[in-house]
């Protein structure tokens, strides 16, 4: 594919002028009112003095405003910048303020008082109501927006992840990145994306979000988004509007899967399920089944576009805790310490090559050239590919825990902690969670039992609330370390294995 995403969409404007692109609740619209709609938005913002490659910041839970403003920026040739809308004053400023210098900041009406102090912070910056863009839903644009010279290249998004440094990093991804991977998706899966209809949950601020949408829009599919994810809602939109795709981390279908009406469900409408975040239990899987659905597991990550891999629809039988392999344009492999490709069924770290791959990492480039090497994006997870290139992810090398389909950064929860006066040493780990899949443990030498409700506070006001450990263990000794002098959390979480049962849920 060698056009932009603007080009893409023009296309469906003419071609699927009246079919649904986004449902949102009781609200539609149509391909054609999707694009005069933002053609407008984007004028309004030109006019605002939104220059190309001024970052437009958005901080809001998910809605039709968050997907017009998406739209309207690229119509502007400028780079949409979102932070999570459950993050911190301090989280979200240090993204907006420290890291991209946003020009222009959106917010819903939870975050407004959030986002005007963040836009005190920046020289310039104007903050606005995502609702100011509701007035011109049915303004006419006046077609003096100039796009045909927006380059292939041009910088698209700014999504942010956390990593093994503590702080989220920004990566970048253009209007060539999305449109090749749009495109890889397309032909690796054939009949996969003919007049998809996609339930959609994820934040919007996420590759999950984001680029899932951009990818079904460009399909010319029927996008139903949703603020939230709720089984019984995700169960009942799925029979009742006939979803043929839908993609989330296990603890989604298995909530489902507990409802009451799932049982009776018709769900033969669903033709795509991924899984990704976790491995697939037989279980699971066989329940699904039972029903007509073949649930798909899926590896990857931001840097990479998002999706890098899926299963084949034999090995997700055979072998569900594979997440098969790359599509016809992505490459996966394994390499070692020395950066030398690992043979099949040898561990090593998963690396990535493709057209969904990130440009940068923004205003970052020591982490990007240590990331991206020679086309190849290490992913620092650990991995091992059998004779026919199918991939089994072992394990995490960045330490995340993945809660609710969020990705934690153990390190940014052990940097929060840590800078709580005593605290001599920490360690954050994963423990089960029963609705979220997964939720922090935090082990903590230095302080007592009795400082846990403090500890806690001082965490909540650093840390999003799904950040914020669920469960805490004060110890008085040491906490244990490898040879190499790291904390040993392999064996933490061998010992914390079943902590879900035996220690008191602080929250």
């Amino acid at each position: 594919m060698s056009g932009t995403l603007i080009e893409t969409f023009n296309w469906w404007a003419v071609e699927r002028a009246d079919v649904p692109a986004l449902v949102v609740g009781d609200e539609q619209v149509s391909y054609a009112q999707l694009r005069a709609w933002s053609e407008a938005a984007a004028e309004w913002l030109v006019d605002q003095g939104v220059e190309r490659g001024d970052r437009v910041g958005v901080m809001a839970g998910n809605s039709l405003l968050w997907v017009v403003l998406s739209q309207a920026a690229m119509l502007a040739g400028a780079i949409l910048a979102p932070v999570n809308p459950r993050f911190t004053f301090s989280e979200a400023s240090y993204l907006l303020v420290d890291r991209y210098r946003a020009k222009a900041i959106f917010h819903d009406d939870e975050r407004a008082e959030l986002v005007g102090k963040i836009g005190d912070q920046i020289p310039g910056a104007r903050v606005f109501d995502l609702a100011e863009l509701a007035r011109l839903r049915h303004t006419p644009p006046r077609g003096r927006l100039a796009t045909d010279d927006i380059p292939l290249d041009t910088e698209l998004v700014i999504i942010p992840t956390s990593g093994s440094t503590g702080r989220p990093k920004g990566v970048v991804l253009s209007h060539r990145t999305m449109s090749g991977y749009v495109a890889d998706s397309c032909l690796a899966r054939p009949g996969a994306f003919s007049a998809a209809r996609i339930l959609l949950f994820a934040p919007l601020c996420t590759s999950a979000g984001y680029v899932v949408l951009m990818q079904y829009l460009a399909y010319g599919g029927t996008v139903f988004l949703e603020q939230a994810f709720d089984a019984e809602r995700a169960l009942d939109t799925i029979v009742t509007q006939r979803i043929s795709t839908m993609m989330g981390t296990p603890i989604f279908f298995e909530r489902m899967a507990a409802c009451e009406g799932f049982r009776d469900a018709d769900l033969s409408s669903l033709y795509y399920c991924l899984v990704g975040g976790a491995r697939v239990s037989r279980q699971l899987l066989e329940t699904w089944l039972e029903k007509g659905v073949l649930l798909r597991q899926l590896y990857g990550q931001t840097e990479v576009g998002g999706q890098a891999t899926f299963n084949t629809d034999q090995a997700s039988i055979t072998h569900p805790e594979k997440c098969g392999r790359g599509s016809i344009y992505t490459r996966v492999a394994v390499i070692d310490e020395r950066g030398e490709f690992c043979p099949p069924n040898t561990p090593g770290q998963i690396v990535i090559k493709g057209p969904g791959t990130m440009v940068r990492y923004w205003d970052d480039p020591e982490a990007t050239a240590a990331t991206v090497v020679d086309g190849w994006v290490r992913t620092g997870d650990l991995g091992v590919l059998d004779e026919q290139g199918l991939l089994t992810m072992l394990d995490r090398i960045k330490d995340i825990i993945i809660s609710g389909g969020l990705n934690i950064s153990a390190a940014e929860v052990e940097r929060v902690i840590s800078e709580y006066p005593g605290v001599h040493e920490v360690a954050v780990i994963a423990a089960h969670d029963d609705n979220f899949g997964e939720t922090p443990l935090a082990i903590i030498h230095g302080p007592q039992a009795g400082d846990i409700p403090e500890l806690l506070q001082h965490c909540s006001t650093h840390l999003s609330s799904y950040k914020v450990p669920r469960y805490m263990v004060c110890t008085a000794e040491p906490l244990p370390r490898l040879a190499t002098g790291k904390i040993a959390k392999p064996q933490l979480r061998e010992q914390y294995a079943d902590a879900h049962l035996r220690l008191p849920r602080i929250r």
